[in-house]
């Protein structure tokens, strides 16, 4: 692992391909497995990221959309002034119980909100309360109050209000889902998203099947989960989606998305869907914003569809 990593500067920039990661990291991601190794993902992703400070990047921390330590955000913007731009407010995972919009000296998630800065976007990057302190509905309270603090906050920081598409990966794509499908706890007049970008997230909940801190979340009656689920609820929306998931996903995740999509499609609501090449459930976002485009290159046609759309309105 030592030789691999401290030669992967070199292979990005002499044996990659458009498009793609490096051999050796692929071959490493696929030893790795349909299991989520978040440690030993990282190790292979982090040297391709950028690293602080950012060049041209204006980055606001620590916002807050709220009284609680929680409800924080940061903001990564041009530092031209430029503005009118689409933004892309996206919502970390961990299990229900644990993560950060950013660990000190991680790249993750800032990358995502670069992917965002180098496509002419305004960058939203939120995090929220966690179970079992802050069960059910909790985290979508949490969206609700973060996008609208967008909505009336990001036209100073260069953004389009009208032009805000949702992102999650994990249990983060769970939470945008429960925001999308259940708006009345978005409260009386919920934002309406441009878009939803939704990655490996829970949309039909399993009793059956033990989920790492979904019971801490979703409660361990699980007669509600029912009505907690999003997947009925996504079937009324008017939001345009984007489904992914990664082809090494872990197979929960896999059944997941093929059943949300399967769902749409026979509702006649069919949303534009991906399965990643070669990408784990932690690889797919950890490595959002290098040589790899598996996911970056559906976001990218996604968001220009719906963000143009949104625009004339």
């Amino acid at each position: 692992m030592r030789i691999l990593l401290a030669g992967i500067v070199a292979l990005v920039s002499s044996h990659s391909l458009a498009g793609e990661l490096p051999q050796e990291i692929r071959d490493a991601v696929q030893k790795i497995g349909p299991v989520i190794n978040a440690p030993e993902t990282a190790k292979l992703l982090a040297p391709l990221q950028r690293k602080e400070p950012y060049a041209g990047v204006a980055v606001t921390r620590d916002e807050k959309y709220g009284s609680d330590e929680r409800r924080r955000l940061d903001v990564f913007r041009p530092n031209d002034a430029a503005s009118g731009l689409p933004v892309l407010l996206f919502v970390h995972g961990g299990a229900y119980e644990r993560g950060d919009k950013r660990a000190a000296g991680s790249p993750f998630y800032d990358n995502v909100m670069l992917w965002a800065f180098e496509h002419k976007m305004v960058g939203v990057n939120m995090t929220y309360r966690l179970a079992p302190a802050s069960p059910w509905p909790a985290a979508v309270e949490d969206i609700a109050a973060a996008v609208a603090w967008t909505h009336a906050n990001i036209a100073r920081f260069g953004g389009d209000p009208a032009r805000i598409v949702l992102m999650g990966h994990s249990a983060g794509a769970t939470h945008v889902s429960s925001y999308l499908a259940h708006p009345e706890i978005g409260g009386k007049s919920p934002v309406r998203a441009a878009g939803a970008i939704l990655v490996s997230g829970t949309y039909d909940l399993k009793p059956e099947i033990d989920v790492p801190g979904q019971r801490s979340y979703f409660g361990s009656d699980t007669a509600l989960w029912v009505d907690r689920s999003s997947i009925a609820g996504l079937t009324k929306t008017d939001v345009p989606l984007l489904i992914a998931h990664g082809e090494l996903d872990l197979p929960y995740y896999v059944n997941q998305a093929e059943a949300l999509k399967a769902r749409l499609c026979r509702e006649s609501k069919c949303p534009t869907f991906v399965s990643l090449s070669g990408q784990s459930h932690m690889s797919e976002i950890y490595g959002l914003n290098t040589t790899d485009t598996s996911l970056s290159e559906p976001m990218r046609s996604f968001m220009e569809s719906v963000t143009t759309r949104a625009a004339v309105r």
